[in-house]
């Protein structure tokens, strides 16, 4: 299994951040979109973690379940309030099941990355569509990675005071990568370095293909700002249509 397991010292400190996708102002913008796209219905992510996104989606009254691979992490999200409201799963995305089908499925801050092969990641897209109702949405939100020729052992990729981030490319072939993170969280510096497989915009259309879902849209970041050569994400919105 190609999937990277968070353990306990990580799932311990993974809220503790303040900045990027845990910025309130971010976590709101998500939310809106999602609830949006859940048109009243259920909604299913992939990777729960710590409920960051799954929790506030559920108070705006969105139904909300959950699929997490690591016990540490849906521990963590067991803890807080409103944790009752979620049925979570522990499992892998690319296999486990929950009861029921879904308006919306979404995997989000780059989780499909962390499968780390490319069948796999087609398994994540095939996984979705079979807990999708007819007409269903499955969003995915991955970072562009670019890796530059000559770029050194890696690239510098978040830079803030409480926050170092940069990647290294290890397998250009199997295009899997390793992110090292340096974090200073309650004045101590907290360092984590996690493989990753990125993919490429066209390559997610096709194992969308496969998976019987047809791109509906697709931008730049959660205000809906057109995709475009400069992006340094994508928001890619698939629809059932099968």
């Amino acid at each position: 299994m190609g999937s990277i397991i968070w353990g306990p010292e990580v799932a311990a400190t993974y809220d503790d951040s303040t900045s990027g996708p845990f910025d309130p102002t971010v976590i709101n913008e998500t939310v809106d979109v999602l609830a949006a796209l859940a048109q009243g219905g259920s909604a299913l992510e992939f990777a729960v973690g710590t409920g960051r996104i799954a929790l506030p989606l559920s108070r705006r009254g969105v139904r909300v379940a959950g699929i997490e691979l690591s016990p540490h992490m849906a521990a963590q999200l067991a803890k807080k309030p409103g944790a009752e409201a979620i049925e979570v799963v522990l499992g892998d995305m690319c296999t486990a099941s929950v009861p029921g089908s879904f308006r919306l499925v979404y995997v989000i801050y780059n989780a499909i990355t962390i499968v780390t092969t490319q069948d796999e990641q087609v398994a994540v897209f095939a996984n979705a569509a079979r807990h999708l109702e007819p007409g269903g949405i499955f969003l995915v939100e991955v970072v562009i990675t670019r890796p530059t020729p000559g770029s050194g052992i890696g690239q510098v990729f978040y830079h803030v005071k409480d926050h170092l981030a940069f990647d290294t490319f290890d397998d250009p072939v199997g295009q899997v990568a390793c992110s090292h993170h340096w974090r200073v969280i309650d004045g101590q510096v907290v360092r984590t370095s996690t493989p990753f497989r990125y993919l490429w915009p066209s390559e997610m259309d096709l194992m969308a293909r496969l998976a019987g879902l047809t791109l509906r849209e697709r931008w730049a970041d959660w205000d809906r700002t057109s995709f475009g050569p400069e992006s340094t994400k994508q928001i890619a919105v698939y629809e059932l249509t099968g």
